[in-house]
């Protein structure tokens, strides 16, 4: 598995990355939807260096001109409900792709244990597709490996590129033992090396879905 840190060099994806993670921005919900809107946006064109192009000749007011264009679009998918923000950055550069929909969510098994619960699919057939799923948190890893196996019952993509705002170490690692196998990149617009008790990203940002829509029971 291909790994990519986006913020590893110098650019604006590092301020609105500082932003989402402030306390005092994070104040302001639709800014914080925002920013997370933004990096989207962001790492989508970093995925599209990836993708396949065609040369299609077109027509200027002065001349004919040829240009390098997506072979297809890629499918996106995104995993409810923090991910709608960040999904939307990734729609509005793949402005004709077509979308999918997972419901995640950890079940408490007592104390700080749980289980990941995915209970909502929505997706086309994905066979030779290239696929884009967007998670904002890779916190565990394991939400996004079930994710990926229930994916691969609606078909074999070309390629799956792993889409997330901040990751821990170990859930990169996690991610890595467990999909060894399969054909994808990981993308992430920031590591951080440590989960708390509670399996949270330390100093992540805090639960990205009360953040952007409010608290939940």
């Amino acid at each position: 598995m291909k790994i990519e840190v986006i913020n590893k060099k110098p650019s604006v994806v590092n301020q609105f990355l500082a932003q989402l993670r402030d306390v005092n921005v994070q104040k302001d919900r639709l800014r914080f939807r925002r920013n997370l809107e933004r990096v989207g946006e962001i790492m989508a064109y970093e995925i599209s260096k990836a993708l396949d192009y065609r040369t299609v000749s077109r027509n200027s007011p002065l001349s004919d001109f040829d240009s390098d264009e997506l072979v297809t679009s890629p499918y996106l998918i995104t995993i409810l409900r923090a991910s709608l923000p960040f999904f939307q950055g990734f729609l509005n550069i793949f402005d004709e792709a077509d979308s999918g929909f997972i419901g995640a969510y950890r079940k408490s098994t007592g104390g700080d244990e749980f289980d990941i619960s995915l209970d909502y699919l929505a997706a086309a057939n994905l066979t030779d597709k290239q696929v884009i799923i967007t998670d904002p948190m890779l916190a565990t890893g394991r939400s996004l490996v079930d994710a990926v196996r229930l994916l691969l019952d609606k078909g074999t993509p070309k390629h799956i590129h792993l889409a997330c705002v901040i990751s821990s170490e170990d859930g990169v690692s996690y991610v890595q033992e467990q999909l060894a196998d399969k054909n994808l990149t990981l993308w992430t617009a920031a590591m951080d090396a440590e989960l708390n008790d509670h399996y949270y990203i330390v100093p992540g940002l805090g639960d990205a879905g009360d953040l952007a829509f409010g608290e939940k029971l």
